[in-house]
């Protein structure tokens, strides 16, 4: 598995890979994705394997060194091997590259696979948002402080 930055040519087959990740209302537009892919304080990064990409995050530089995980997605092929931990290494060295001191994300309150996750690598709920899906589900904020 090789992760590499995103390219512009990538850009339908993360919308496809979000669209099948995520339920509407959950998963983002093509615009709102191209918006958050082209945005000059975000990174994207795509995993690949034999020319396929099996997921990708996109991770947004904010004010107050703080790093925003926007999305992370894997195509359910590829999951639970290693290809989101790729994906979060990717985003936690940029993030300490660019001196950051707080890396944060949000995910469903019923998502307990995404949470065991994040909490394995050293996130802690520190919020919950009510509401936070257009769904109507809501969104715990984890975050986990760069050394």
């Amino acid at each position: 598995m090789r992760i590499r930055p995103s390219r512009p040519e990538d850009l339908q087959t993360l919308f496809e890979i979000d669209q099948a990740c995520f339920i509407p209302g959950i998963s983002y537009t093509r615009e709102e994705l191209a918006a958050f892919v082209g945005h000059r304080h975000s990174r994207t990064w795509v995993a690949e394997e034999a020319g396929e990409i099996a997921g990708f995050l996109i991770a947004h530089r904010e004010p107050r060194k703080i790093i925003h995980i926007v999305t992370i997605d894997v195509l359910k092929a590829w999951r639970r091997q290693k290809v989101g931990s790729l994906l979060m290494d990717a985003a936690e060295q940029w993030a300490r590259d660019q001196d950051m001191e707080l890396i944060g994300l949000e995910t469903a309150q019923n998502n307990l696979a995404a949470q065991k996750f994040y909490q394995t690598r050293g996130y802690l709920k520190v919020d919950e948002i009510e509401r936070y899906y257009a769904d109507g589900t809501t969104a715990w904020v984890m975050v986990k402080e760069l050394a």
